[in-house]
């Protein structure tokens, strides 16, 4: 992900004066797919999943964000788009949202803005490219684990990298960012339990033993 933190002092300083902070509660919809498109957002606080409906009607989570992460940077490229994605919020947040105009207005300030963008759009790429990846070679069970790995590092912001993690997502959830079925994902969750990586409990893995997760 492209951060706030990599640009200068002066630019993030830009940045965040033509913003403006939006508050969300739990689980409230920040968009729909299919909605226009004219805003990025910064994620001050809290955290947001990404999601999007199947050809069969389903809504799979795709991703999901935290602190320092941007989301809705297609917007900054194209004035007719919509939205491809679904936002929600899994907790109390709050971004930092900047108009199309705005940003556009800084990239004609700031070389820097621009390569700003560019990096963005980089990342963008790189992890849709890795999803598609991830999907066609890696083993099913690897993906869980490896999008728990990922989850637990999401959520030990508070807590240290090495302490118990508690993810508040459903079995739903993570069989969506895995590419899989919830049954599958409940296999895997059941053989990690037995191991003492993981523990279960109704909508909430708590993992345990973050090492040896990883390590997986």
């Amino acid at each position: 992900m492209t951060h706030l933190a990599s640009l200068s002092g002066d630019d993030r300083r830009k940045l965040r004066e033509a913003g403006k902070p939006r508050r969300y509660g739990r689980r409230e919809i920040i968009w729909h797919e299919g909605d226009p498109g004219d805003t990025l957002h910064f994620i001050d606080e809290g955290r947001v999943a990404v999601r999007v409906t199947t050809p069969m009607g389903e809504m799979v989570t795709l991703s999901i964000l935290g602190k320092g992460d941007a989301f809705g940077e297609l917007a900054l490229l194209d004035p007719g788009s919509v939205r491809t994605a679904t936002v929600i919020t899994l907790e109390p947040t709050m971004t930092l949202a900047i108009h199309r105009d705005s940003f556009h207005a800084l990239r004609n300030e700031s070389s820097t803005i621009d390569a700003f963008l560019l990096s963005m759009m980089s990342a963008y790429v790189r992890r849709l490219s890795g999803q598609v990846l991830e999907a066609l070679y890696l083993p099913v069970d690897k993906r869980v684990e490896r999008q728990l790995a990922r989850l637990a590092t999401l959520y030990a912001d508070r807590a240290g990298r090495d302490a118990t993690v508690a993810i508040p997502l459903t079995q739903e959830e993570i069989a969506g960012l895995a590419g899989t079925t919830r049954a599958t994902v409940n296999r895997v969750l059941r053989e990690l339990e037995d191991a003492a990586i993981v523990s279960l409990s109704r909508g909430r893995v708590t993992v345990t033993d973050p090492r040896r997760l990883s390590a997986r």
